[in-house]
């Protein structure tokens, strides 16, 4: 089996080995590069291997034999490091255009608080439909089926990519869909939207547009504060 060029030991140097301290008790660890973490043989405590990038892991073909061994809290930073590079790949189709740009960076910042406040959904799949949702108007084809190429192309795995075209196309067509990622999307696109201006809606509209409770009340404060 192939294997990550950066564990394969040929192209290792001289500090490819070295010693760490661990940090509870201040014994000596002894690491090899591509050790993930390793236990301290005087106190037990996991020690996690400070040299060690794991950036590659958002998008390099040989990550699953690395994150296979890699303790859960990093495991859960893959979707942080793939949604930045989604942004980096959605900001280069709107070069120029600020109005786009500030628009879904407005859209991210009430998902996350919404994300958040509700304590229900996945941002990270949120995060990746906000970044795209607005796509296909640079590449001149629907967003839904402009996002699913890209994500292809960046080897995110067919579940969550599934996810993120499926709320992407029910947000852009305005249909509901009965589900705790679209309904934070949609009321963090709609908020954005009132604060830019762009809907003209009413104090006693609002309530059957919000689907969740916490963006229902900020909707409302925006309204009033507005008049």
């Amino acid at each position: 089996m192939r294997r990550c060029p950066g564990q394969d030991k040929r192209f290792w140097q001289i500090d490819s080995i070295f010693n760490v301290k661990c940090p509870k008790c201040g014994y000596e660890i002894e690491f090899f590069k591509d050790d993930t973490s390793r236990i301290c043989r005087k106190c037990g405590a996991q020690v996690l291997n400070p040299k060690m990038d794991f950036g590659c892991a958002s998008y390099c073909k040989y990550a699953q034999q690395c994150l296979g061994s890699l303790p859960p809290e990093l495991i859960a930073k893959r979707k942080d490091l793939l949604k930045d590079r989604v942004a980096i790949e959605v900001k280069k189709h709107f070069v120029g255009d600020f109005k786009t740009i500030g628009h879904i960076l407005r859209v991210v910042k009430y998902a996350e608080e919404l994300c958040k406040k509700e304590g229900k959904g996945d941002l990270g799949v949120i995060l990746l439909a906000v970044y795209l949702h607005e796509i296909g108007k640079p590449l001149k084809k629907d967003s839904a089926e402009a996002a699913a190429e890209i994500l292809t192309r960046l080897g995110v795995e067919d579940a969550m990519k599934d996810d993120v075209c499926s709320i992407i196309e029910h947000l852009n067509r305005k249909e509901a869909l009965d589900d705790e990622n679209y309904k934070i999307l949609s009321d963090a696109h709609m908020l954005a939207s009132i604060e830019e201006g762009r809907v003209d809606i009413g104090l006693h509209e609002i309530d059957h547009v919000m689907f969740t409770k916490h963006g229902l009340l900020m909707a409302k404060e925006m309204l009033l504060r507005s008049k």
